[in-house]
């Protein structure tokens, strides 16, 4: 790093808190040494670091796998730094081939520009709006123009963008590699090189894109950017990422008792990766609250403590007081105390075929006629469409006033 070069600050006990709080529940830091001296500097001069996160509008919601960076800037954020929100409108319409083994159809201008009105609206759900400096790509992408393309173009060569993983599949699978696609991670490095970024954040996918940034910054007589990333976070099944392609997400705009009892259905061992990478509880106190649970305590309780923090987050607290109440009367009403377990996959499953695979119906025909005529509940509400599909997850099924079974249905 350029400037320790010169100057090395010292590492005292807030600037030593900080790289603990940047560290925690990270995959990567890229390189650790440079961003404690980063922080350092900047306790020492009272300059904010300047922290960047660009995410590409390729879909109008955002769910909370997108959510573990966005608490990452808000933690950083928190600590005085300056949050940069980017937008990247410029370089969706080249399509990130990161961790695709196909070339990913560009999206229209329109698409766009609808899918990133929604897109702040949600992260500031997260992030301190006040204190978020919002941009978009096309900025200076725009203005880059076919000359300073060629020349960003020369800055990298063709056998180390083959390096990356995606493409050397491709490459040996016989699979197309469109010219534009190398366009890609270059134009997103250019982004840190036009903010000065300090710090770039990512999911471990976009580890390559990110020390791009880093590589032309100093291409361009900047100092380096450092790099973290973030682990990608497993969905309801607790095996998949959160996708919703996978159906095993929950957006962030989702009903408070839709949220609540989905946090809910998770598996314990899976309750406490998602309260390291979810929660703003800190790291003394969940492990306390593991210990707890370690000794005999009933994980429910922990798992009602996580539900109702991210409820509260998206929506308030009363909220989720008002969610959980609701679970409780759902869960209670007129359910013995004993009733079959049963085990399924293929989630997302419809109702039909999970009543007749549970054998709470003789046919999907009958079941959809059960759904029909309102005699069919999940979680002690009334089902009312026969298209219903439950994602994976933990389901108290209720066929008539005599037919009961937990469904535990995996993808």
């Amino acid at each position: 790093m350029n400037q320790s070069a010169v100057t090395t600050f010292p590492l005292t006990d807030a600037v030593r808190q900080a790289l603990d709080i940047t560290l925690r529940g990270s995959d990567e830091l890229l390189p650790q040494a440079d961003w404690a001296q980063k922080l350092a500097r900047s306790a020492s001069t009272g300059v904010p670091l300047r922290i960047k996160l660009g995410l590409d509008p390729t879909a109008p919601d955002i769910h909370l796998g997108h959510t573990v960076v966005l608490n990452k800037m808000r933690q950083l954020q928190d600590l005085g730094h300056t949050v940069i929100f980017l937008i990247g409108d410029f370089t969706t319409t080249i399509g990130d081939p990161s961790g695709r083994n196909a070339t990913r159809p560009p999206l229209s201008r329109e698409q766009i520009e609808d899918n990133a009105r929604t897109y702040y609206q949600q992260a500031a759900k997260v992030l301190d709006p006040e204190r978020t400096e919002i941009r978009y790509n096309s900025e200076w992408c725009d203005p880059l123009g076919t000359r300073g393309l060629i020349q960003l173009s020369a800055k990298y060569t063709v056998a180390r963008m083959m390096e990356r993983d995606d493409f050397q599949k491709r490459f040996q699978g016989n699979q197309s590699i469109s010219l534009h696609e190398f366009l890609y991670p270059l134009l997103q490095g250019y982004d840190s090189v036009a903010l000065k970024s300090d710090l770039e954040l990512g999911g471990t996918d976009q580890k390559f894109n990110l020390l791009m940034g880093r590589h032309l910054q100093q291409e361009y007589g900047q100092e380096p950017q450092c790099v973290l990333t973030m682990p990608l976070l497993e969905g309801l099944d607790g095996v998949d990422k959160m996708s919703k392609s996978k159906n095993n997400y929950i957006g962030v705009t989702e009903p408070a008792n839709t949220m609540f009892a989905k946090v809910l259905s998770i598996s314990d061992e899976l309750m406490w990766r998602w309260y390291l990478l979810l929660s703003a509880r800190p790291a003394e106190e969940i492990a306390a609250l593991r210990a707890a649970v370690d000794a005999g305590a009933n994980p429910k309780d922990a798992k009602v403590a996580l539900a109702k923090e991210i409820t509260a987050r998206f929506h308030d607290a009363a909220a989720a007081d008002a969610a959980e109440q609701d679970f409780a009367n759902r869960s209670k009403g007129g359910v013995p105390d004993v009733i079959p377990e049963v085990e399924l996959s293929g989630a997302p499953l419809g109702i039909a075929a999970l009543l007749r695979q549970a054998g709470l119906a003789p046919s999907a025909s009958e079941a959809g006629r059960l759904v029909d005529g309102g005699g069919v509940k999940v979680d002690g509400g009334v089902v009312g469409d026969r298209g219903l599909k439950l994602p994976a997850g933990s389901y108290v099924v209720q066929v008539g006033k005599r037919k009961f079974a937990r469904v535990h249905l995996a993808a």
